[in-house]
């Protein structure tokens, strides 16, 4: 499960590693029990691979890190979010085939 381009982001880092991030981050919002979210974590690892120059990509255990999960209203995971300059600015929810998440960053990534 180790992957070097994907950061396991907390309460603690979070400012650091998302809200001040100099490029965007993808955020996959997950917690162990959650089958769609086991069904993600691979394609958000090889997205992290394939478009680490682009984007930063950093997943957040819902579990362990609630007050973050109800600071942005997570309510269904996996919720993967993309962040910019500190601020949401795109967000989709529930597992999705690779296809999707790439056009959903890419969109994110142009319009921004």
């Amino acid at each position: 499960m180790g992957n070097d381009n994907v950061i396991h982001v907390t309460t603690g880092n979070w400012d650091s590693e998302v809200l001040k991030s100099d490029k965007p981050v993808f955020v996959d919002f997950w917690a162990e029990w959650c089958g769609p979210c086991r069904m993600v974590g691979p394609v958000v690892e090889q997205i992290a691979q394939s478009y680490s120059d682009k984007i930063k990509v950093v997943k957040l255990n819902v579990d362990e890190n609630q007050e973050i999960a109800m600071k942005y209203g997570i309510q269904s995971i996996p919720s993967l979010l993309i962040f910019k300059n500190g601020k949401e600015i795109k967000r989709t929810i529930g597992a999705a085939p690779k296809d999707t998440y790439v056009k959903f960053i890419n969109e994110a990534i142009s319009s921004s």
